[in-house]
């Protein structure tokens, strides 16, 4: 019922500047959902992310902003709090958001609200902060016994979290994509489909890959959630595949990058290759 809201929300929305990525990002090793997985505000128009308990038991999670940079190998990389730059800060002084800590029973939903105030004059461009849902460890903990010598006990809590990133778009901002260098390789018992993914302008772009072959009506690898952020201008995309993929992939394919759905599905780039 919670995925079925959103998804008629971000159509509607969509027409309004705002645009949210409908799906539920899982908290590793976690019981926490996180619906939706991505919000881009464009005007003063605020959102609502859902959280919800899929475990059997209580769970505490509390929820800060954080700024993370992308790498040219796609990962996101947590900046310490000393070491953003002006748009970063930026970032953080104009999300406002509440709860900031909330406790949830098992299968039950939490609205977070989430409203922007850009400042006056504020220069046009992407601005983004990533925000993170961590869960508070109970008292109890997994302890290491003592060993002979030392008499030292090691008390190990482990602590799950997931993280959103929530963009704002101030003024007009463009962006281009290209694909180039598609490759199949082959490591160990690893099967992987790598391209290099450009991007050109002031804006992120985010969207779905989609690999098909001549004459083959379902694509043979899809992935979404694939994204190119502005502080980079090229990011090596890697995909997992099963060894059938990978089999199915030598040969002409054409891999095309498309926009998320609810924002429109254009192509944002394609290349048509023979991969060996």
């Amino acid at each position: 019922m919670i995925q079925k809201l959103l998804r008629r929300a971000g159509v509607a929305l969509a027409a309004s500047g705002l645009f949210l990525t409908l799906g539920t990002a899982h908290a590793g090793g976690g019981d926490l959902l996180v619906a939706p997985t991505r919000v881009v505000l464009d005007g003063p128009r605020g959102a609502e992310i859902v959280l919800n308990n899929i475990g059997e038991a209580t769970a505490t999670y509390r929820i800060s902003l954080e700024i993370k940079r992308m790498t040219a190998e796609g990962a996101l990389e947590e900046i310490d709090p000393n070491a953003v730059n002006d748009a970063e800060r930026q970032a953080l002084a104009m999300l406002l958001y509440s709860p900031r800590r909330v406790t949830l029973p098992p299968n039950q939903p939490q609205t977070i609200r989430l409203s922007v105030r850009p400042p006056a004059g504020l220069p046009d461009g992407e601005y983004r902060a990533h925000m993170l849902f961590r869960a508070v460890p109970e008292s109890r903990s997994i302890s290491a016994p003592a060993t002979a010598t030392s008499g030292v006990s090691i008390s190990l809590t482990p602590i799950y979290g997931v993280s959103i990133p929530i963009i704002v778009r101030q003024g007009r901002l463009e962006a281009t994509a290209a694909i180039a260098n598609a490759r199949l390789e082959a490591p160990g018992t690893e099967r992987l489909l790598r391209f290099d993914l450009s991007k050109v302008g002031n804006r992120s772009v985010y969207g779905e890959v989609i690999v098909t072959r001549p004459g083959v009506a379902e694509p043979l690898v899809a992935a979404r959630g694939v994204a190119i952020y502005p502080e980079i201008n090229q990011r090596v995309v890697t995909l997992p595949l099963s060894q059938e993929q990978y089999d199915a992939l030598h040969g002409p394919v054409t891999i095309r990058f498309v926009e998320d759905r609810e924002v429109g599905n254009a192509t944002l780039a394609e290349l048509s290759t023979v991969l060996r």
